[in-house]
């Protein structure tokens, strides 16, 4: 498995992989989990995929397995700024709008959504390297541009995973259920630091040097 980061202005140069990425959305997000969200027979697609979004996707023999998109919190895009904070602004009736607790919009905070792990990854090892490699690359995105934290509307499943492969992440206020899917969700934020397996692979990875 490979990350691969980028937005709308180079998405041409990894091929079909940002259609993929939507398809492999719609399967998991309308097929599966049963979220009322724009799509059609292909693809989901929302007004948060714009070109101020960024993505973090994962490759595995050629196909996207994994993804999600990013942005930062200080974002506008026509009416819409970040999914978050348009919910606590009550532009998104299914997401409670007391879930954030405070008013957000700075360039050193982004948001992570749409985070994705196809099914045809059945090992726990599999799964656990694939949202290692997106939220890896996710931080690496956020800090190209300044940022210094994350934070997403995720089910607490996900936390407890990503506490798991070394993330510092803690949950932000209430929880509530999803009434698509059942899930319980919050608000998670976390600093925009590698995991700790991550670092203790660079660690590791000691490049070889010849004497003088």
């Amino acid at each position: 498995m490979h990350n691969i980061t980028f937005d709308f202005s180079n998405l041409h140069s990894h091929g079909a992989a940002f259609y993929d990425y939507l398809a492999l959305r719609k399967k998991v997000f309308v097929d599966e989990l049963k979220w009322d969200i724009p799509h059609n027979d292909s693809v989901e697609m929302d007004q948060y995929d714009t070109p101020i979004a960024q993505y973090s996707l994962v490759m595995y023999q050629g196909k996207v397995v994994g993804g999600a998109r990013a942005m930062a919190t200080s974002s506008t895009w026509g009416d819409h700024t970040y999914m978050l904070r348009d919910a606590q602004s009550g532009k998104l009736p299914k997401i409670p709008a007391e879930l954030m607790t405070e008013d957000i919009a700075s360039p050193a905070v982004w948001e992570c959504t749409r985070l994705v792990i196809s099914n045809d990854l059945t090992t726990q090892k599999e799964r656990s390297e694939c949202l290692s490699l997106i939220v890896d690359g996710l931080v690496d995105l956020a800090v190209e541009n300044g940022a210094s934290r994350l934070i997403c509307l995720s089910s607490l499943a996900l936390m407890r995973a990503l506490r798991q492969i070394g993330y510092d992440v803690t949950r932000l206020g209430k929880t509530y259920r999803n009434a698509d899917d059942g899930r319980t969700y919050a608000v998670l934020g976390m600093p925009a630091t590698h995991s700790y397996h991550h670092l203790h692979a660079m660690q590791q990875a000691v490049p070889f040097q010849l004497s003088a």
